[in-house]
């Protein structure tokens, strides 16, 4: 097999998972956007997501957000998205859109409000045995604005004592994935800030519990393939939400800030041998002022063109360099992978795979975008924390 062809099959295999809340309304503090053609139901997300999948070939799976995407019954919702060629994938929690909520959730002094959480948290499992999903993922605001606000230590062992109740409660063929982030809404203690606090939380409860990347969850200047490279090294990741920020955590397209650095956390998936269905390929991304649909487009194209440039690097080359201390020469085989234009052969793989080469410009004159701004009318368009 040529290079170009074991590219091509390995590009083949790659699944990247779309989130629901992405196709609803969003926004910032200040203002939310209404778009017309929005969904305002989990079932008309799932037509969006087929569009999707049917223009770029490799997003097969859909994350829901409890309870934003409640529905009476989760095997009718699955149903509804087989018969549209996508699953439905990760079930995301939410334990930070309740006024109980404001001191904390499974971190809370409270008891009761810990309660609270864990149940909506066991609530989650219980819907993912009636999707078959793999996944649930856990992100948590807990955290203190103020010093002697709580007690930190005991914060941890209220975590601890919530996530071992839900990793007991998951079956055999199940994960958890806690995620973690370095401030918002919390500003003096996050009580899961970091990469380090998730993974001894994981270490401690065993394989079925891994930490997940968010790549706009870190601070200005943080090395994320470091990290990568190191759960991978330790087998602790579980996968990523995908997105970008110039600042803070803007849930913009994957790749628009620096598609430099989601090529080079590629290339330590692709290294470290996490280019497997194992670690999941998420976005969690929401988009304010720019259309949904082709947004969510436009960024699995952006991780499929990263992912590429990752694969042709020429790995002999580079361990050649490396070993040698040809230090601009191993930066230049680094270099030589991510200056190439990747696109073309992109079109050629989605050509192979019976999708037209162009999926922005297929989907601009599907008529879809005008179909769902004249039927989805009438009703509560469906956004991000409904």
């Amino acid at each position: 097999m040529t290079e170009l062809a074991a590219v091509k099959a390995a590009l083949k295999t790659q699944a990247v998972e779309t989130p629901s809340w992405a196709y609803g309304n969003s926004g910032t503090r200040f203002k939310v956007f209404a778009q017309a053609g929005v969904p305002r139901n989990p079932f008309e997300k799932l037509d969006d997501a087929a569009q999707v999948h049917a223009y770029t070939g490799v997003a097969p799976t859909v994350a829901l957000h409890i309870p934003w995407d409640k529905v009476d019954g989760y095997a009718e919702l699955a149903k509804y998205a087989q018969d549209r060629g996508v699953k439905l994938g990760t079930i995301n929690s939410n334990t930070f859109q309740d006024d109980d909520y404001k001191l904390g959730s499974v971190c809370h002094a409270d008891a009761a409000v810990r309660r609270k959480a864990l149940d909506h948290l066991l609530e989650c499992v219980d819907i993912m045995d009636a999707t078959g999903s793999k996944d649930l993922k856990l992100w948590f605001a807990d955290g203190t604005n103020y010093p002697g606000q709580d007690d930190i230590r005991e914060r941890q062992d209220r975590l601890a004592e919530a996530l071992t109740a839900v990793y007991e409660r998951l079956g055999d063929d199940q994960r958890m994935l806690l995620e973690y982030k370095f401030f918002e809404p919390a500003f003096y203690t996050t009580d899961v800030p970091d990469w380090g606090t998730a993974y001894a939380h994981c270490l401690k409860l065993g394989p079925k519990a891994q930490v997940v990347v968010d790549t706009g969850h870190h601070a200005p200047g943080t090395n994320i393939e470091f990290i990568v490279a190191t759960l991978l090294r330790e087998g602790k990741l579980g996968g990523f939400d995908f997105n970008s920020r110039f600042y803070a955590d803007d849930d913009l397209m994957v790749g628009a800030a620096d598609p430099f650095q989601l090529f080079r956390i590629m290339y330590e998936v692709i290294r470290g041998g996490g280019f497997t269905p194992d670690v999941a390929f998420m976005l969690d991304q929401c988009h304010n002022i720019e259309a949904k649909i082709p947004a969510i487009i436009r960024s699995v194209m952006n991780v499929q063109e990263a992912t590429a440039k990752a694969l042709l690097v020429d790995r002999d080359s580079l361990v050649s360099a490396q070993r040698s201390g040809d230090v601009l020469e191993a930066n230049a085989v680094l270099m030589d992978a991510y200056n190439t234009d990747v696109r073309p052969l992109l079109r050629e793989l989605r050509e192979e795979m019976g999708l037209d080469p162009d999926p922005m410009g297929a989907y601009r004159s599907s008529g879809w975008a005008q179909k769902i701004a004249e039927e989805r009318v009438g009703g509560q368009q469906a956004g991000w924390g409904a």
